[in-house]
């Protein structure tokens, strides 16, 4: 068997990361196996349905760098598909046409309650053998309900919770197209998964009552003896507190966890722990969790979103990363500061020094304005508890020395700051602090020779320079 599995999200929000976990496993079940990965866009509910949601979905999706296979599938461009096989079904007798109003079938249902059956469609409309149909009220649309098997038992044979038997009889006869001639969620994913050749379904578990009416609709396309796709059904994400993931604890789009610093990668090693573990391994790449990956192996209990976890992690990514695969989202986010057009080669060395100190790419970019950005002012309690009588002159040593470099590099730079302090008889932090509010503003920056080479050599002289002029001018006051 060619392996597809599909992330069929509906545009009427973000993708969270719920969805963003069901996309993950899809994706990585798929590439496991050799086999394809298709995105389809459920936008049949067109009141909810968004133009922007769709988008929100995308980006999300390249963010995450999870590639589709071939193109995106839109439900609202098969409506003429879903048409004919809803014909199909009419003619062969699967699918019948319905007048009852929804008044009339809630009291089919509230008296269902009553005699302690369980609440459905009585199935007034439905043909049967030796049966006369009533006669169709004059003006008014019927829906079309597919004839659900009066007997027997739907087996979903689920890859997570084992195999799961239910009883035809619990089953309603689903409406496959509304009034208006519109198809249902329910139907369209059966044609949907048919036509793509899906093999694997794999979403969440608030799907699983969907699926034997899906699998009853499938086996009257495909017959009895055809083949099934496989189900997973993975468990929810809860909340610290417990409860299902709300806002206030992370069930936020995913592009709010890229504003929020965290890197693509990091998400995706955070996902796929959620649910699946190999042995004690923490840390994945994306490599590591296409060799690994099964999808028996996922757990079926609830698992439990910790944001504290996820910023572990993250760090773990970016301390490990290559500098350059880092500038890109460096880039990100100092365009949000409005600084833009930076090389990339500067920022994979602003990101190799930086990135054993942040815990996120927010925390990178905002640690690395100093380097693009004048000193507007010096912090009041560094410069109260660092910058005393004699900083000005040895301020205007080290400007003096640094000019006279050949090179600026890390070991001249260091070399010539270190000399300053030695000739002064100081220490190095007599020194290397009063450098560091120079040419940051305050007390907290990568190493001395790192922020000197970062700043470069124009910059650094001029920083250091006005410094002089500033200090000797508060130590007069």
């Amino acid at each position: 068997m060619s392996v597809v599995t599909r992330f069929a999200p509906s545009p009427t929000g973000y993708l969270h990361i719920g969805g963003a976990r069901t996309a993950l496993y899809s994706w990585l079940y798929a590439r496991k196996h050799g086999g394809r990965f298709v995105l389809r866009i459920e936008d049949t509910d067109r009141e909810r349905s968004t133009d922007e949601a769709v988008q929100a979905i995308l980006d999300a999706m390249h963010w995450l760098d999870l590639e589709h296979d071939g193109e995106i599938y839109y439900q609202t461009q098969r409506f003429d598909r879903y048409a004919e096989v809803i014909d199909w079904l009419l003619a062969e007798g699967w699918a019948y046409r319905c007048y009852s109003s929804a008044e009339e079938v809630e009291a089919m249902r509230e008296a269902a309650r009553a005699r302690g059956e369980k609440p459905k469609y009585d199935g007034t409309w439905r043909p049967m053998p030796g049966k006369t149909l009533p006669e169709p009220p004059e003006g008014v649309d019927p829906v079309i309900r597919f004839a659900t098997p009066l007997e027997g038992t739907t087996v979903i044979p689920d890859l997570v919770k084992g195999e799961i038997a239910i009883a035809n009889t619990e089953l309603d006869d689903l409406i496959i197209a509304r009034a208006d001639g519109t198809p249902t969620y329910n139907f369209c994913v059966v044609v949907d998964d048919m036509d793509m050749g899906i093999t694997h379904v794999i979403r969440g578990d608030d799907h699983v009552n969907n699926t034997p009416r899906q699998i009853n609709i499938l086996k009257a396309l495909i017959g009895e003896d055809g083949e099934l796709p496989y189900y997973a059904h993975v468990p929810m994400i809860l909340g610290p507190d417990g409860k299902r993931l709300s806002k206030r604890h992370g069930a936020v789009g995913v592009m709010t966890f890229r504003e929020q610093g965290f890197l693509p990668s990091a998400l995706l090693n955070y996902l796929v722990r959620l649910g699946w573990a190999h042995g004690d391994q923490e840390i994945f790449t994306r490599e590591e969790m296409i060799e690994h990956f099964d999808i028996a192996n996922v757990q079926g209990g609830a698992s439990t979103f910790d944001p504290e976890k996820l910023l572990w992690v993250n760090q773990e990514h970016i301390k490990a990363a290559e500098p350059m695969d880092l500038a890109n989202e460096l880039a990100w986010h100092l365009a949000r500061h409005g600084i833009e057009g930076v090389d990339a080669h500067r920022l994979a060395k602003i990101a190799a020094v930086q990135q054993a100190r942040c815990k996120t790419m927010a925390e990178m970019a905002e640690q690395s304005l100093f380097l693009f950005r004048e000193v507007d002012e010096y912090a009041p309690k560094a410069v109260k508890k660092h910058i005393k009588t004699a900083t000005p002159d040895l301020l205007a040593q080290v400007h003096d020395g640094l000019a006279k470099l050949d090179a600026w590099e890390e070991e001249a730079v260091a070399a010539t700051v270190r000399e300053v302090a030695e000739s002064n008889e100081v220490g190095m932090g007599k020194v290397a602090q009063p450098i560091r509010i120079a040419l940051t503003g305050g007390p907290v920056s990568p190493s001395i020779d790192d922020t000197l080479v970062l700043l470069g050599r124009e910059t650094t002289l001029a920083r250091l320079d006005a410094a002089v002029s500033a200090f000797r001018e508060l130590k007069a006051d």
